[in-house]
């Protein structure tokens, strides 16, 4: 078993940038499932800012955009994990100033928007450290460097 990815590219510039995304998302979840194990089925988008802005004022109520956003899924839909979106304006800044390459970045950014729909999450210090060391775990088998490490 494994994670099913149905993927969604809505910005031209997402294949521009990466050029082929469908393989580094398809790559990020085998990677963030050797780490988490958890099997299902995850939507993902691949958008603008526009789109994300509105995603993130309409279910977080944050005025502006952001670079990844999950949404999971009920229990009773399982092997539904839920969605996932990525805005490729934000994404594209912050691997820019820390230097990375913006596959690595979605790379990482799939990992995480995957555990955040496995219930994990980054708000309490003992909570972020376990989902850091999840996503330390997963980037590296893809040879990418622990994104924490990188100063920006």
């Amino acid at each position: 078993m494994s994670v099913q990815l149905d993927l969604r590219i809505e910005t031209d510039g997402w294949t521009d940038a990466v050029g082929s995304p469908e393989a580094v998302c398809e790559k990020a979840l085998t990677a963030g499932f050797g780490v988490a194990g958890t099997p299902g089925e995850v939507a993902l988008l691949l958008t603008d800012d526009a789109e994300m802005h509105q995603l993130n004022r309409d279910w977080r109520g944050k005025d502006k955009p952001t670079d990844v956003l999950s949404f999971p899924a009920e229990p009773m839909e399982a092997p539904f994990l839920g969605d996932i979106a990525i805005g490729l304006g934000v994404a594209s800044r912050d691997a820019a100033i820390r230097g990375i390459p913006l596959g690595d970045h979605l790379s990482h950014l799939v990992i995480h928007g995957y555990l955040h729909l496995l219930g994990h999450d980054h708000m309490e210090d003992t909570e972020a450290r376990e989902m850091e060391d999840l996503e330390r775990r997963a980037l590296a088998t893809l040879g990418i460097a622990d994104p924490y490490s990188v100063q920006s």
